[in-house]
């Protein structure tokens, strides 16, 4: 270890008096840059030195030496991107990492298959990183943010394993830009976005739901501006695979079931369905079954059902469905009448 610290040492004293005698004007001064840059990453890589930002700095000014058709440009731009993921592993400033993201996005095209060069920028430690990491930055809805993960998308092949995630952040910081301005179209692609997601996410991927559940809302948020009934059944569909995540005994089952009978509700509004209504009642009767009397939801799934039950009424012949309509409206009542004596005292 000790020799190691010495040899690291020479190196970074060696490589600093190269660079004190090579004048900028010098040719070779990027070249000095570079080689110090990396005496003293190797030395931050393995503890010897505190101090990244000098070799970023360094990396830095030798790109800036190095103009786009230099033969070692690509280089010059690996060299920094290793400097800013290094930086950011330490400290996790999202700034280096989203500018590594760039910097890799400029990078790859210059670097044929099958180059040293892009089979080490391409790795696990380079591009794989980067994405993965990037894409648990948080959602950023500002035309900077929604570039940036448009680039994150780019970095990566079609068959990327870490796609479908990108493809959701990406769609998640569209539906959140669109909450904010109400342009359409940005609602159209996070919905197109959050459908290729979806498609790319394993069935048995833990995160699946939240998938889901995106998607579910930008369809939910574009029915709500344009009544599309195709969008409605799409969100019918969805509620019924997040209702089959949700087996007997999961904790959401009850929140699922209240949901797909929402929207079933909603369409048998718009189309007059009776199947719907009656499958509504179904998934709602369970959904109460599942809160008795003292959970904190039972209430709210009692007039749930009571609603459902009441809509189903007036849609059959007279007398059908009367009287649990109103068994469930005293049940009703009665909790109202507890409430408001328990408030009373």
């Amino acid at each position: 270890m000790r020799k190691t610290v010495s040899h690291l040492n020479y190196a970074v004293e060696h490589f600093q008096l190269v660079l004190d005698q090579c004048p900028a004007s010098h040719p070779d001064h990027a070249m000095a840059l570079t080689n110090l840059a990396w005496a003293r990453l190797q030395g931050y890589i393995n503890s010897h030195l505190q101090d990244i930002d000098t070799s970023t700095s360094l990396f830095r000014d030798a790109l800036a030496l190095r103009p786009q058709r230099h033969p070692d440009y690509p280089l010059s731009l690996y060299n920094l991107t290793s400097a800013l993921t290094w930086r950011y592993k330490k400290r996790s400033t999202a700034a280096d990492i989203r500018e590594a993201a760039q910097l890799y996005h400029e990078l790859l095209p210059l670097c044929p298959e099958g180059t040293y060069l892009r089979g080490i920028a391409a790795g696990p430690n380079g591009v794989d990183y980067v994405i993965s990491r990037c894409n648990d930055l948080p959602i950023d809805a500002s035309d900077e943010g929604i570039h940036l993960r448009r680039v994150i998308i780019e970095l990566g092949p079609l068959d990327h394993p870490l796609r479908y995630s990108a493809l959701n952040n990406l769609a998640q910081a569209v539906k959140a830009r669109f909450d904010q301005h109400g342009s359409i179209d940005d609602l159209d692609t996070s919905i197109q976005l959050g459908r290729e997601a979806v498609t790319l996410c394993p069935k048995e991927h833990a995160g699946r739901a939240s998938y889901l559940n995106n998607l579910l809302s930008s369809l939910e948020s574009r029915f709500g501006y344009q009544g599309k009934l195709n969008d409605l059944d799409d969100v019918i569909s969805l509620h019924e695979e997040l209702l089959h995540l949700c087996p007997v005994g999961h904790t959401s089952r009850g929140v699922s079931l209240d949901n797909l009978g929402s929207a079933l509700i909603t369409r048998f509004y718009k189309r007059g369905d009776i199947d719907d209504i009656t499958r509504a009642v179904s998934l709602r009767r369970e959904a109460l079954a599942l809160r008795p009397p003292g959970h904190p939801s039972h209430d709210t799934s009692l007039k749930n059902l009571t609603t459902a039950l009441n809509t189903r009424y007036a849609s059959l012949p007279v007398g059908e469905g009367l009287d649990e309509v109103m068994n469930r409206y005293r049940e009703s009542l009665l909790l109202r009448q507890h409430d408001y004596i328990y408030n009373a005292r």
